[in-house]
């Protein structure tokens, strides 16, 4: 397959706002030893992405400056080490960066084929997601058939991903969100209880709705601010799962004495320090339990809207208005 030399790009010129995202021309990379070389056709837009555009989400030494930490398309070149995949596969990957361009280089083992039915757009949506939701609600969080879940941030893509899964896997699931067309989005994806946490204060919520009990696990993208409070709303041996800080991360002070009492286990990641290797064993789990889920129709994506790739910096605004309602999705010509 022959390559051009060049390619479009996406370019954070310095930290700052979403105007600071800007088309240009850069070199097109090659493939090392265990990765392959992706013709994108789409890449995701998530939060961590708004993170390295303010220079808060430091970028691994060995990774691609390029924001962008998933894409779908067509393998053009491959590692000289990689086995079981082929020139012109579909695919979709998660990315240690450079995924808004026409090529990307991915490591083999974090990439994972189309589900059936999917085309581009929709594999694009899939992998940042559903690693950091597998990763965190099922392995670390334990997450398991009959429990409570809550999950703050109900129409994000991560939140989206995570109340679909929690369904599919028995669990019943709770959600805050920030309006009440975000709660009736949420209700249609089989949510069991929208919390608006502008009229409603959650742990009471939580209180009534489980009599008392509380829920088992929590997946938290708000941190400092909902600490406290989100102690309150767990069970006995639950499990507190911090993936985000938009609300903080440093908390000032709280009662050790709940932790003590309820037996809680606090505990957080990001995914993008993570090694190959525990990111493939993520991205071998989603084979095995996901992708047939997918495929088979059920847990797809919410697609809220596709910008071409120039229009980043838009694609960077309506990420931060937090009006969207599931994934924002580049397409890359």
């Amino acid at each position: 397959m022959s390559l051009p030399q060049q390619m479009n790009q996406i370019e954070c010129t310095a930290p700052g706002g979403p105007e600071v995202l800007h088309l240009a021309r850069g070199p097109v990379p090659q493939p090392q030893r265990q990765e392959v070389l992706i013709h994108v056709q789409a890449a995701g837009v998530n939060r961590p992405d708004v993170l390295q555009r303010l220079g808060r989400y430091p970028v691994p030494a060995d990774a691609s400056a390029i924001i962008g930490l998933e894409v779908a398309g067509e393998i053009a070149a491959l590692g000289p080490e990689v086995q079981g995949l082929a020139l012109g596969d579909r695919v979709c990957a998660l990315t240690n960066g450079g995924g808004y361009a026409q090529y990307c280089r991915a490591p083999a083992g974090q990439v994972l084929p189309w589900p059936s039915g999917f085309d581009a757009v929709r594999a694009a949506a899939l992998p940042e997601t559903l690693f950091t939701v597998w990763a965190n609600l099922f392995q670390m969080g334990r997450l398991r058939p009959g429990e409570t879940v809550l999950i703050h941030g109900g129409t994000s893509g991560i939140g989206t991903t995570a109340l679909q899964l929690a369904r599919e896997f028995g669990a019943r699931a709770f959600v805050t969100v920030g309006s009440a067309a975000k709660a009736a989005a949420c209700i249609k994806l089989g949510v069991d209880v929208a919390i608006n946490y502008r009229e409603q204060q959650f742990e009471q919520v939580v209180a009534e709705r489980t009599g008392g009990h509380g829920v088992d696990v929590i997946l938290d993208i708000v941190g400092a601010k909902y600490f406290d409070r989100n102690l309150a709303a767990l069970a006995k041996d639950g499990r507190l799962v911090i993936v985000g800080t938009m609300g903080g991360n440093v908390v000032e002070q709280f009662n050790l004495g709940r932790v003590q009492a309820k037996r809680l286990s606090i505990m957080g990641s990001t995914m993008r320090p993570r090694s190959a290797a525990e990111k493939a064993e993520i991205a071998s789990e989603l084979r095995a339990k996901v992708w047939p889920i997918l495929s088979a129709g059920r847990c797809s994506p919410i697609i809220h809207e596709v910008l071409p790739l120039q229009q980043a910096a838009q694609a960077h605004r309506l990420m931060e208005s937090s009006e969207h309602i599931g994934k924002i999705v580049l397409r890359v010509d």
